[in-house]
């Protein structure tokens, strides 16, 4: 972090944050203390974060290789991962394979693990929520390289990697609450939902 002090006859602040660098203009003694203050809650936020992945690091699985790949040992992985992530006990999700692409170079094999949240008051699910996984085998790969996973949330383009960056459940229950408000404003519109 890059600081340029001021003095009572400079006008500009020069604050570096990572990346990006802000500019800020101090009228008084009082905007500087904002910016301490803004500074240390930064320190402090970034200090908690660190902390939080040390003790909890983001999990993964060791993965099985090209040779010892097959289409049902691939669910049972895919499984297996998704037992480490950290949800609520009323989240339920199953897993099922649904299409293999051959590819120039490669075959991908598909799979959905299909999450929803049963209550008292519907045991029964009206909605679920989708992640798409994707286990890539390489045709020219020797048998011992490790396969290729992938995943996508339904509503998302971004595709996570395993081990790269933690689970929140709380993408799973945006798609969810996203799904009933649609249904809501359907039923509220007086058109006939099956």
């Amino acid at each position: 972090m890059n600081v340029t002090k001021s003095v009572r006859s400079q006008k500009t602040m020069h604050v570096a944050f990572s990346r990006e660098m802000k500019i800020l203009t101090i009228q008084d003694d009082s905007d500087v203390s904002e910016v301490a203050l803004a500074l240390a809650e930064d320190a402090i936020a970034a200090a908690v974060k660190f902390v939080e992945e040390e003790e909890n690091p983001i999990k993964n699985i060791k993965w099985i290789t090209h040779g010892e790949f097959t289409a049902e040992r691939g669910r049972r992985q895919i499984d297996e991962f998704v037992s480490t992530w950290d949800c609520e006990s009323h989240w339920v999700c199953y897993t099922e394979f649904v299409e293999r692409k051959d590819l120039i170079h490669s075959f991908h094999y598909i799979y959905c693990v299909r999450w929803s949240m049963s209550t008292a008051r519907r045991p029964m699910a009206r909605v679920s929520a989708a992640v798409y996984f994707t286990i890539k085998i390489n045709k020219g790969k020797p048998p011992d390289a490790p396969i290729d996973v992938s995943y996508t949330l339904e509503d998302q383009s971004l595709v996570q990697r395993p081990g790269m960056i933690r689970f929140r459940e709380k993408w799973l229950t945006d798609i969810i609450e996203t799904k009933n408000d649609i249904l809501e404003i359907l039923a509220s519109n007086s058109i006939f939902i099956a």
